[in-house]
Formats: C-alpha cells, structure tokens, sequence
C-alpha cells in the first residue's frame, strides 16, 4: 500500500536446552509490526512556521497569547480532548508570569497511555549571540520543531484509517526556556529556572491519578544536520525505551539521525516527570557528547532557515512508528 510503513524481519529463536551446554535453532518466525501512515514533513514545517509568525512567544506577550490561542483551536480540530493547566510562576529575575500548559488526549477512556511532550514558549534574551542578545529569538527549532512534530502526529491518529490502540496525551509545556543566562551570577543550588511548565505540571497532574507507560519528549528536532545522541537521563530512567526508539530509527533507515551512542545528561523537561511524576520520559534532543547543543542554539541563528525537513520527518516518522506499535 502506498504511503505505508511495514517492517518484517525473521527471528531465530534460541533456548537453553535442560541438562545440556548448547542452544538449538527451534523456530523461525517473521516479526511483523503493525501499518504506520506516512508522517508528513511538509505539515510539520507549515505548523513551525505558523508559529514563527506569531513572533518570539514570550510569556506575557501578545505572541504567547496568540500562539496558545492557536495551538488550543488546532487540536480541538483534530477532535482532540483539549484543556489547560493555567499557572502564575516567577522568573530567576523576580518577574510574575502568566503560564499555560496545554494539554490533548486522545482515546482519553484507554487504561493504557503514551505521554508526548514538547514546549511550546521561547528564550526572550540570545545570550549566545554576539549581537542583539537582549532581544527575543524566534525559536523555530527550539520549541517550534518539537510543536510541529507533535502536531503533525495528532492530526495523523485522529484522522487515519487504523489508529493506535492506546490512549495518548500530547502535553506542551509552557516557560520552558526561561532559565538565566548562561554566564549569569543569578544562581541558586535549590531553584531550576527554567523547564517551569513541566515542574508544575509533574507535582499538579491535569487528572488525579493520571500515568502513563512511558513518555517521549521532543526538543530541538529540525536542524539542518541534527544527530540524537542517548541522552544520559533517559538513560537513566527509561533505558528500554530508549534503547526502543533508536532500535526502531535504525529499522526505517533513520541511524545517520539517531547515533547509536551515549550523551552526557541534561535538564529539560523529561527529568520532572520522571522524578516528580514517577513517569518513564525520554528525550529526543540535538545534543552532542562532543559539543554540546548546536551552533544556533539560544541565538538568533534559531529561525526557519534552520529547519530540513529530513530532520523532522526522521523525528517524527520514529515516533509515530513507536507508537503504533503499542
């Protein structure tokens, strides 16, 4: 079938054999995963771009407003279960935010449930620039690629034909990239900054009770050239999906993406929920045991010029394929 993903492979199944030192070939039996749609990079990109346009989306600013405005109507078109998780936070610098954690459930009757996460806010200073660094940065791969991707994959199960089995919850998490600048003095062992939306949410779920069977989170997906390197959390809390998801990239021809190699770890959002939500999370990040992020990263460079969509369709094909496999 067209516009289909389908992989076999054969498995030489292996016992021990009681009383004896050898294995013996017993079966061979094909490995069939299940039919995945195609994911669309071109969506992708139009949803990353969209966001773009609204400007630097900076909470407390009229292009935060805007953008949560529309990422809440598009997913309710996708007939997702949409709500918010609207919070006040203060920054490392004293400032009073307005916050909102967008959260969309699919099959939000399904026992069993994936959690997909992304932030959806932008770094309002471009401290690792070396011009304009007190002005706002258009976040197109931080933030946006992961939004995009996201969106994609909703408008994908809502909409085809066969549609996975279990109940998945979309949540973009609101302040994440708000943490002081990098050679800032502002420092205090006991307070992280930033990943804000997801600290709050990890300690006041949307839904008493609520878990998932694991999490993905997607960060920094679109630039031209990204590698995703195990990143040293994830490895840490959700060792089997990890090893999970790069197992199935290298599967559907996507191992020059993901590198079948250990990064050092990092704070973002997954770390909350994995302490404080007692949820699996891994993270899908651009983030190099060599040189740590990207050239562009937390500076203006951080655009659409940035964004291939080789990058967002490797992202996002994996995902949607690991989730149909539940």
């Amino acid at each position: 079938m067209k516009n289909r993903h389908y992989l076999v492979f054969v498995g030489l199944l292996f016992i021990w054999s009681c009383g004896t030192e050898k294995t013996s070939e017993t079966s061979q039996e094909p490995i069939v995963y299940k039919e995945v749609p195609e994911f669309s990079a071109d969506s992708a990109y139009a949803y990353i771009q969209k966001q773009v346009d609204f400007g630097p989306r900076v909470p407390n600013t009229q292009g935060h407003r805007d953008t949560r405005d529309w990422l809440i109507q598009k997913l309710e078109s996708f007939g997702l279960q949409v709500q918010t998780q609207d919070f006040q936070a203060t920054t490392y610098d004293g400032l009073k935010w307005d916050l909102s954690n967008i959260i969309a459930s699919y099959k939000p009757e399904a026992s069993k449930r994936i959690l997909l996460a992304a932030h959806w806010d932008t770094r309002r200073i471009a401290d690792k620039d070396t011009e304009r660094i007190d002005e706002p940065i258009d976040g197109a791969n931080d933030g946006g690629s992961g939004v995009g991707v996201l969106l994609e994959i909703a408008r994908i199960i809502t909409s085809d034909q066969n549609q996975p089995d279990v109940g998945i919850d979309f949540i973009l998490f609101d302040g994440e990239d708000d943490g002081e600048p990098e050679f800032s003095n502002i420092r205090n062992s006991n307070q992280i900054w930033w990943c804000l939306g997801s600290q709050h949410w990890s300690k006041n779920k949307h839904q008493s009770g609520y878990n998932a069977y694991y999490g993905i989170l997607v960060d920094l997906v679109g630039a031209k050239g990204a590698r995703f390197y195990k990143e040293g959390y994830s490895r840490q809390y959700a060792k089997n999906i990890v090893n999970k998801v790069w197992n199935f990239a290298s599967e559907l021809g996507y191992s020059d993406f993901f590198v079948m190699r250990d990064a050092p770890e990092i704070i973002d959002d997954h770390v909350f929920v994995n302490r404080n939500a007692g949820i699996p999370m891994i993270n899908i990040v651009e983030f190099s045991p060599d040189y740590g992020f990207g050239h562009y990263h937390h500076t203006h460079a951080d655009n659409m010029d940035l964004i291939d969509k080789r990058s967002l369709k490797a992202v996002g094909q994996t995902v949607l394929f690991t989730i149909y496999q539940e």
